[in-house]
């Protein structure tokens, strides 16, 4: 059963100040998720890669920035470049591929004070090198006919431990460590004056996603439908069944932390394989013990 909003589309580029319609547009502190990014490393011509946005009245919250984000922040009618913070949950490439998209439109149309970002160890030193390859690119649009601000370029990202790592004005964020292989990657909780959100990030099942999900009002969770997988040659080592199950949560085991968590709305998104049956993915997390409300996202969604 789907929570849906309405979904506003957008011609133009370059919104940065415009106020968001939500349910109740009028409420400073009202939260909407939106999904950016559905997809996956499969380019899927129907799904962006991976980015959630946090819309809390007029103040706009980013987790993960994959392909083709400012694309979708046009067309959900979202500014491209007034982003109040920026979290990563990974440094996979499909959750990165966006974020000098996101430095630099930004950027481009007018962004003219420093992004604030963070995410796990490893986003600093990514960010610097972003910068010192884009160095033509800045030096012409400063210097030459654009005189673009000399200021609206610059990032201020940190490396950040578990705990609450953004506190302000209503808004707390908690980041939570999971496993995902060898990387360190994290999931989020945002608690703000009206809902709680729980975003896992890429993760194989795990205890601290349960935990942080307790009674959230949405639990954003990848997952995996393994009776689909087809092993290819040549891809994640010939076996993808092992390197899905060991990187990521297949549909019972997610059923399972949801009955754990009670979320009032389990959110899917960065379902493998593509395009399997929402049938299969529903029957799968239900069989984990999961009763309650179900929704499985697709690009610019609204929640």
């Amino acid at each position: 059963m789907k929570w849906l909003l309405p979904i506003v589309c957008l011609t133009a580029l370059g919104h940065f100040e415009q106020p968001l319609a939500t349910t109740s547009s009028s409420a400073a502190d009202s939260t909407v998720v939106v999904l950016l990014g559905t997809g996956t490393p499969v380019p899927d011509p129907r799904a962006a890669g991976p980015s959630t946005a946090i819309v809390v009245g007029k103040r706009l919250f980013i987790v993960d920035a994959g392909a083709g984000i400012e694309r979708r922040l046009s067309a959900a009618n979202l500014s491209n470049g007034n982003f109040e913070a920026v979290f990563f949950t990974h440094l996979h490439s499909d959750h990165v591929l966006g974020y000098p998209d996101l430095i630099f439109t930004s950027w481009l149309f007018g962004r003219s004070t420093p992004l604030h970002v963070y995410g796990p160890p490893g986003i600093q030193s990514m960010t610097n090198h972003l910068i010192a390859a884009f160095a033509e690119d800045i030096e012409t649009r400063t210097t030459g006919y654009e005189q673009n601000t000399r200021t609206g370029y610059k990032v201020r990202a940190r490396d950040v431990k578990p705990g609450v790592i953004y506190d302000s004005a209503g808004v707390r964020v908690t980041a939570f460590a999971v496993p995902h292989g060898t990387m360190k990657a994290y999931g989020y909780r945002f608690d703000t004056p009206t809902r709680s959100i729980v975003i896992s990030g890429d993760t194989r099942e795990s205890d601290a996603v349960a935990r942080a999900a307790t009674g959230v009002d949405v639990l954003v969770h990848e997952v995996v439908v393994v009776s689909e997988l087809r092993d290819r040659p040549g891809a994640f080592g010939g076996n993808i069944r092992r390197y899905m199950t060991s990187f990521h949560t297949p549909a019972n085991k997610l059923g399972e932390i949801a009955a754990r968590a009670n979320p009032k709305l389990l959110l899917l998104t960065h379902v493998v394989p593509t395009g399997v049956a929402d049938s299969l993915v529903i029957a799968g997390i239900r069989s984990g013990g999961f009763k309650g409300r179900i929704a499985i996202g697709h690009d610019l969604e609204r929640y």
